[in-house]
């Protein structure tokens, strides 16, 4: 009776738990959360913990602005759990709100996971998600979820590649008959490539800038490729803390620049799909041929970097429609039918 009545009160769903932001997929209402996975934090030394002052986006708007005894943090760090304390509260946090706050609720949930996430942190996630009212929690890659929110073939005896870039990992898999063939991932992406941008700001601007600014200057300027026409290539004006004189100064940088910066990391991830292909099947590698690379997450979003795959594989390469919420609309459609997943569903105990 009292399992009947966790059902009854509870919407099962799917969580994208990813580095840079959280989305929850509910069944029956699509996706209703998508917020940053950040939490601001207070140390409290008379009762020895930590205080959750904000979660998503109220703590994202703190981050580099917060006093000494408050600290906005991200719980998770390439795809997997770095604070297990402040990861369980962010995610009680977002199912409660999912929830309207019901104390009844105890979904059955299914959380992605990079495939380069070790055992220990699989079970570090499950046990989170546990501790946070789930009363079922399956596992699943993040490259299985990838591909079926594209809409990919991945049932067909034919090969279908995704390559997901999302804040953390960048993960390549090829996909065929119900099952992952080929999968690597490096913690190499979205996230990296911010860092990327604060160095080149340093080393050649004498100009110190935080995390939100490196961001917005990905998503406004950011490209793969540097421009050849340098006349009419894009700008943007940035402020930050001189190095030197330790005060505030604006400058000018170009995206020509940005690509700069940017052309380690924009390598690494053209590597990781070489790679891929170099171990695929010869059969799979000519479907591959003629249905091309589909690209989901965030970190594809950067522009001119399916031209650079492109360029250096050969092959089509495809942005797929909604690419932030390919892997909680893929997560979501497993959840629709278990049983016909079940096969690639992992618990950890």
């Amino acid at each position: 009776m009292y399992n009947w009545l966790l059902k009854f009160f509870s919407a099962d769903m799917a969580i994208d738990l990813g580095t840079a932001n959280t989305l929850i997929y509910v069944k029956g209402r699509g996706i209703v959360l998508n917020e940053p996975s950040v939490v601001a934090v207070a140390e409290n030394r008379l009762l020895g913990r930590k205080e959750i002052l904000a979660v998503g986006t109220d703590a994202k708007q703190m981050f580099g602005r917060t006093p000494g005894t408050i600290t906005a943090v991200r719980p998770l760090r390439d795809g997997v759990i770095a604070d297990f304390e402040v990861a369980e509260e962010m995610i009680k946090y977002f199912i409660r709100k999912v929830h309207k706050r019901n104390p009844m609720a105890a979904p059955l949930i299914i959380i992605c996971v990079p495939s380069c996430a070790t055992q220990v942190e699989r079970r570090a996630i499950q046990e989170a998600a546990d501790a946070a009212g789930a009363r079922k929690v399956y596992i699943v890659e993040e490259s299985t979820a990838a591909a079926i929110g594209a809409g990919l073939p991945v049932e067909k005896p034919v090969g279908s590649m995704v390559l997901d870039i999302g804040g953390g990992t960048t993960e390549v898999a090829v996909m065929s008959l119900g099952g992952i063939v080929y999968s690597n991932a490096v913690r190499t992406a979205g996230d990296q490539m911010d860092v990327d941008i604060i160095d080149f700001v340093r080393k050649n601007k004498n100009l110190l800038i935080g995390e939100n600014t490196a961001e917005e200057i990905k998503k406004k300027i950011g490209t793969a490729i540097s421009p050849k026409d340098k006349a009419n290539e894009l700008t943007m004006k940035i402020k930050g803390r001189d190095l030197l004189s330790g005060t505030p100064r604006e400058t000018v940088i170009t995206e020509s620049q940005i690509a700069s910066a940017l052309a380690q990391t924009v390598n690494k991830i053209v590597d990781t799909v070489h790679q891929a292909l170099e171990l695929t099947p010869p059969e799979l590698s000519a479907d591959i041929a003629d249905f091309g690379i589909a690209m989901t997450g965030g970190g594809s979003l950067l522009r001119g970097l399916d031209a650079a795959i492109r360029a250096a594989t050969g092959l089509p390469v495809f942005l797929v429609d909604n690419p932030l919420a390919c892997v909680a609309c893929g997560s979501g459609k497993m959840l629709m039918d278990l049983d016909r997943n079940k096969h690639v569903l992992q618990t950890m105990y």
